[in-house]
């Protein structure tokens, strides 16, 4: 007879849980020990998690009104007592305005997943479960937008609809859900043909009750992955919207934005452009790095 479990982490990984509390706990811990192996992606979770607290915590953290004009403090450069990251052409210190710029960029990028990933996820796993003429009908929807380019379709949609950051958000979504209908539709085409669904399904379960309760559910884990790989697409493509003026719109400190309105003072100011582009940059390499994480950690192929 086996004994039971001392310590929290024997709880944790216990190979004969006795609840699905302690099951969900376990395999939950599972999957953190595996992510946290990987040093990398956790400097991605750290970039993202710092992008996080300054989105919530803007008003705290930034040491100037990001809208405030100093004219006489324009252009000054990097390393003022005052101005740590320096300001803009008309005096904004920009530490303060890429702090804000954070929540506008989250905002949008997560607006965007939580409008793209259910669509895709829906369209993707009705087709691949019930198949014949459903399949046909939004697969070959599915193949028209993607034959689009995403970032030509987003310019023109953002251009049709207007500037503005409501606009940006269906103008991107309406380009990035077909890849997670491909997703999920192959994801749904491989379990449909498991085990576990012929049993439940001469069990007396209904196509709904097998959709809801185990197609999407484990059609989810690749699908969050595939959300955070992309983010970092939607960051640069929500960037440029806002440098090409699509996306927020001035006095607005969206990171786009805040390029484009330093490349005409570049060279002798070069601290305009570059510090939001930086920002960019980390952010867009931080959600690359998690999304490899997320997918050693969702890989059945890879051990406990």
């Amino acid at each position: 007879m086996s004994q039971p479990p001392t310590t929290l982490k024997q709880w944790l990984l216990s190979d004969n849980p006795a609840s699905r509390r302690q099951a969900a706990c376990g395999l939950a811990y599972r999957r953190w020990r595996r992510f946290a192996r990987n040093p990398i992606s956790l400097i991605g979770l750290v970039i993202l998690l710092t992008l996080i607290v300054a989105a919530l915590f803007g008003p705290a953290l930034a040491p100037h009104d990001p809208y405030a004009q100093e004219l006489a403090n324009r252009l000054v450069p990097p390393g003022a007592a005052d101005h740590l990251l320096g300001t803009d052409a008309l005096g904004r210190d920009i530490l303060s305005r890429v702090i804000y710029g954070a929540r506008i960029t989250l905002s949008i990028a997560v607006l965007v997943v939580v409008l793209v990933v259910p669509v895709g996820l829906a369209v993707g796993t009705l087709s691949g479960f019930l198949g014949g003429w459903v399949d046909t009908v939004l697969m070959r929807l599915t193949d028209i937008a993607l034959a689009f380019p995403k970032i030509v379709l987003a310019l023109a949609l953002a251009a049709a609809l207007g500037p503005g950051v409501i606009n940006a958000v269906i103008a991107i979504s309406i380009t990035a859900w077909p890849a997670y209908a491909r997703l999920a539709r192959a994801e749904t085409l491989r379990l449909v043909q498991s085990d576990f669904i012929h049993a439940a399904r001469l069990q007396g379960a209904s196509n709904t009750r097998l959709l809801l309760k185990y197609i999407v559910p484990l059609c989810s884990s690749s699908v969050i992955v595939r959300a955070t790989l992309d983010m970092a697409g939607i960051i640069l493509t929500v960037a440029g919207l806002g440098f090409l003026g699509l996306g927020a719109q001035p006095p607005s400190p969206e990171w786009g934005f805040m390029v484009a309105s330093g490349r005409n003072v570049l060279i002798d100011a070069w601290w305009v452009a570059t510090v939001p582009g930086i920002a960019i940059l980390l952010v867009s390499l931080a959600f690359n790095l998690l999304g490899d994480g997320l997918r050693d950690v969702f890989d059945s192929r890879h051990g406990n």
